[in-house]
């Protein structure tokens, strides 16, 4: 009897393990491998006598090793004051990023626009200027407000896991805080440096939205792949652009994923912090004064970065109920009575984030139990294919679904969005889910096809219930990011089917700040509004344990 119940459900296991792989080869490298052998041996010629690819590769270049620097010292260091500095209202300061990184990506730049454009509220109503900071700066102030995030994310894993035992021993050497950061804190700070550098580095050249609002005709890589294939309807040279693109990115990933594992090895060597020590214990050769200015320092440092992020929201709420931005500044309720005419937009951007969050969630979940729980084959290959979307740009990625759908004449774009979200966002909740399983035994599957059940038994009734708080996480933080996505999505697109970021974007560039402002502000609080739905459905799932 339990053979034969172990083969009427292995057979639909087999069925979901072959469906993955098929979707995987299907969605992501059919597209990829397609995009590559799209430019012909003419495109290649025109592109090289061109000096487009040249331009923008230098800009690309030099934006991301620019905005990768700002951001992760600004990360590190907003890090450094949360867990070290001793600053007050730490719990405040330590919201502040993680509500600028749930935030729609573009609402940073229409929010520089508003802020530090010509007709900006700092550049032009406090400053007088009549200047522009569109361009290199302009971008570079945008992208790093936009990616710090990430960086102080990372950076404050690695500060908490540093032994505080090691730094308590070089301050009774008699080292001083200033020389116990550099020799110490600083070095074993590395790892966690290194590897948000490595992540923020392939973000900032991904990025699209920033670019395409704040840019102007500062030109890179992700805006003109678009620009070719929309403006100059030239498949070819857009393919190639991509693929210039993508090598890096490819690298930077490959990089930070050895990285990453090694680091962790060095960071378990060094130690977990210890319970009985303290992060106030102070070296005697630290004075009253040194003391005070460093919380004064750093207390001032995390006020003007929560300033600068606070700062963003309070400019679209005033944007959405100023009568002409910069200019007249009279209360009115038009901009607002705008979003009446975008409920298409924002039905389908809260539809299809929704379908590609279940079926991101759905997918990854799977994969990470056939690779890790199981001895299928192809698990090393399965692996790396579901994190690659991670190293491959969203304006490629755009890019090869749009080419790959019209040369095997799939026309259905709804479908092609939800795709594109899907693929975007799969990476994240592989990597999530993988490790909400990590931290459940293997034995209680053991146990629990030792008493008959099978494997798909034991994942939908043992796996999912134990993780289902890691894999609840998931799917908010893809359906909060897929609401606002737009690299990916601008390629494919149609008159059916509006999205609410791209006409947020299409907004701003015909100069409709307020419209802009107010779309992007209900967005916004859609956003905040089911990232807090999805927590208390955590608490009161939490509750019933």
């Amino acid at each position: 009897m339990v053979s034969r119940s172990k083969i009427k459900t292995e057979i639909p296991l087999s069925i979901l393990w072959w469906g993955i792989i098929a979707f995987l080869f299907i969605c992501i490298l059919l597209p990829l491998i397609f995009v590559f052998l799209t430019p012909t041996k003419a495109d290649f010629i025109k592109l090289a006598s061109s000096s487009i690819w040249k331009k923008a590769s230098l800009n690309t270049l030099l934006e991301v090793f620019a905005s990768t620097f700002s951001s992760v010292l600004i990360g590190y260091i907003y890090a450094y004051a949360v867990v070290k500095g001793q600053i007050p209202f730490k719990r405040f300061f330590s919201f502040i990023p993680f509500l600028h990184l749930l935030t729609p990506p573009f609402v940073g730049g229409l929010a520089f626009i508003l802020l530090l454009g010509r007709q900006g509220f700092i550049t032009k109503t406090i400053l007088g200027l009549d200047i522009s900071l569109y361009g290199f700066w302009g971008l570079l102030i945008a992208q790093t407000l936009c990616f710090f995030p990430m960086a102080y994310m990372i950076c404050f894993q690695t500060l908490q896991n540093i032994n505080q035992g090691t730094e308590d021993a070089a301050k009774s050497l008699g080292a001083g805080r200033v020389k116990t950061f550099f020799k110490v804190t600083l070095p074993l700070s590395f790892p966690g440096i290194i590897s948000s550098a490595l992540y923020i580095a392939v973000s900032v050249m991904s990025d699209f939205g920033n670019p395409m609002i704040v840019a102007g005709r500062y030109k890179v890589l992700a805006v003109e792949i678009y620009t070719q294939l929309t403006g100059w309807v030239n498949g070819g040279t857009s393919a190639i652009l991509g693929i210039i693109l993508v090598i890096p990115s490819l690298l930077l990933f490959f990089l930070q994923s050895k990285y990453l594992s090694t680091s962790m090895t060095k960071i378990a060597l060094v130690g977990s912090r210890s319970a009985s020590s303290s992060s106030d214990s102070l070296s005697k050769n630290d004075s009253w004064k040194s003391r005070r200015l460093s919380k004064f320092l750093l207390t001032l440092f995390t006020s003007f970065i929560s300033l600068c992020v606070l700062a963003q929201f309070a400019s679209l709420i005033a944007g959405t109920f100023q009568k002409l931005w910069g200019i007249d500044h009279t209360f009115t309720l038009a901009h607002i009575k705008t979003i009446g005419r975008c409920k298409s937009e924002l039905f389908n951007s809260l539809r299809f984030s929704l379908e590609g969050a279940i079926l991101s969630t759905f997918i990854a979940s799977l994969a990470a139990f056939f690779v890790f729980r199981t001895k299928y084959p192809f698990k090393k290959y399965i692996d790396s294919l579901i994190q690659l979307p991670a190293a491959v740009p969203g304006s490629l990625f755009g890019l090869a679904i749009s080419l790959f759908a019209s040369k095997i004449n799939f026309h259905h774009s709804n479908v092609l969005i939800v795709i594109a979200i899907t693929i975007g966002f799969i990476p994240f909740s592989y990597r999530a889910i993988s490790s909400a399983y990590s931290q459940i035994k293997t034995t209680i599957d053991d146990g629990a096809q030792a008493l008959g059940a099978s494997k798909l038994l034991t994942y939908f009734y043992i796996l999912l219930p134990l993780s289902k708080e890691g894999i609840f996480n998931s799917f908010i933080y893809d359906f909060v990011r897929g609401v606002g996505t737009m690299s990916a999505v601008i390629f494919l697109v149609s008159f059916g089917t509006p999205l609410s970021s791209i006409k947020i974007l299409n907004l701003a560039e015909q100069g409709f700040w307020g419209d802009a402002a107010s779309l992007a502000l209900v967005l916004t609080l859609i956003t905040f509004a089911v990232l807090l739905l999805g927590k208390l459905i955590i608490k009161l799932w939490g509750q019933k344990k």
